[in-house]
């Protein structure tokens, strides 16, 4: 799994972040802290669990009403907004077992600036299809 580190190497990069389903802010970075704060990023961490739910519903939905494949499941979303960006995957959050418990890693986020953000960079970096220099 990428690390907030590598997230922060990204052109553009102004903050990285972990979030739970819940969207409680765990860990995170931030680049730019008179651009970008970490009342911000909690508020944003909660906005992009919501999204996640809200499509993941839409999804699944689609899928059974329309019986077409690949919608579901949800691993990542963009949201752009008028400055800044943010690129957000679930793709690490399959179940795995650890000390007889189940439990879910985290969501990753990194929120870049819209003049020099690289799509395709960060969803293969949170994808970690490749390494990021």
């Amino acid at each position: 799994m990428v690390t907030l580190d590598a997230l922060m190497r990204l052109p553009g990069a102004m903050a990285a972040f972990e979030f739970r389903g819940s969207g409680e802010l765990l860990e995170h970075q931030i680049a730019y802290p008179d651009r970008l704060n970490d009342s911000t990023l909690d508020l944003l961490a909660h906005m992009c669990a919501a999204n996640m739910s809200i499509a993941t519903m839409q999804a699944r939905g689609w899928e059974q009403i329309t019986a077409m494949k690949g919608f579901y499941p949800v691993r990542a979303f963009t949201l752009v907004g008028f400055d800044w960006s943010v690129v957000v995957s679930g793709l690490h959050r399959e179940q795995y077992k650890q000390d007889g418990k189940y439990s879910l890693p985290p969501f990753m986020g990194v929120v870049m600036s819209n003049e020099n953000a690289d799509y395709e960079a960060a969803f293969a970096a949170l994808e970690n299809q490749e390494p990021i220099s």
